[in-house]
């Protein structure tokens, strides 16, 4: 499931992104319901996406979770789409908005990058918004100054220095990806991963006898990590997703390094 930002009405959308317009006030009324406002709103939306998935949400769930109706939502967000917006905005006010250089700055895109997938991880949902079309709030552009102020220290133009961000952003995003899908798949699919391979696994050498004859270096590959015990799969497979996403990281800066000191 992709979600396309920017969907709803342009210009409330960047105002209330931007807070350029003034959000309705608090309002407590009668009895002991919470007041709502669009702080309130956009947090309980993320607490819906992070416990029960982008697919769940919708502004009659989230009110459900304030205590009210879908239509007392609308005041202060004109539709789901806006609400989208200003979710994935402002789950990103979690990450920093600076990096320590003390230790330069190879290190500190290491943190970025770590802190960001651990980001991704806790908020699965924020994967399934497009990059193609931003959202163009605050937060969104501190991420992107955070890397970029990091790696200006490499010295890089900006030409080059855009495509560095451009393939960090999406080597941490696809390694988050994977990881997610993996934890989401034996609900979605009622099957849990070691009876999937297993059973694959298994007529894999029935139905392709001479594998490893005909694809010899994916057997050496595969052959060399140990194979995890039954009950230890899960955490098997995202202990090694955590280690192709170290290596990879490792080699991508070196790669840097390498064009920081080319003719």
């Amino acid at each position: 499931m992709v979600v396309y930002a920017g969907q709803g009405d342009a210009r409330r959308s960047m105002a209330l992104l931007w807070r350029a317009e003034a959000a309705p006030e608090k309002r407590t009324g009668p009895g002991p319901k919470p007041g709502l406002s669009v702080d309130v709103i956009v947090d309980a939306a993320i607490a819906v996406a992070d416990a029960e998935g982008m697919a769940a949400l919708s502004m009659r769930r989230v009110g459900e979770r304030l205590g009210r109706s879908g239509m007392a939502l609308y005041t202060y967000v004109p539709s789901k789409s806006e609400l989208v917006d200003l979710m994935y905005d402002r789950a990103l006010a979690e990450l920093p908005a600076a990096y320590d250089l003390r230790d330069g700055w190879r290190a500190a895109v290491t943190a970025w990058a770590e802190r960001t997938r651990a980001f991704y991880l806790r908020h699965p949902w924020v994967l399934q918004v497009s990059q193609a079309r931003p959202v163009l709030g605050p937060n969104e552009f501190a991420v992107i100054e955070a890397l970029v102020r990091i790696l200006r220290e490499t010295g890089l133009d900006a030409r080059t220095l855009r495509g560095v961000v451009a393939l960090l952003h999406d080597f941490v995003r696809g390694s988050a990806r994977t990881v997610a899908e993996s934890r989401q798949a034996p609900a979605a699919t009622g099957v849990a991963d070691e009876e999937w391979w297993h059973a694959r696994a298994a007529l894999l050498e029935e139905v392709a006898p001479g594998f490893a004859g005909r694809y010899p270096m994916v057997t050496w590959l595969e052959t060399q990590a140990a194979t995890p015990p039954p009950d230890e799969h899960a955490s098997y497979l995202e202990g090694k997703a955590g280690a192709a996403f170290a290596t990879g990281l490792a080699v991508l800066l070196t790669g840097v390094e390498a064009t920081t000191s080319a003719p």
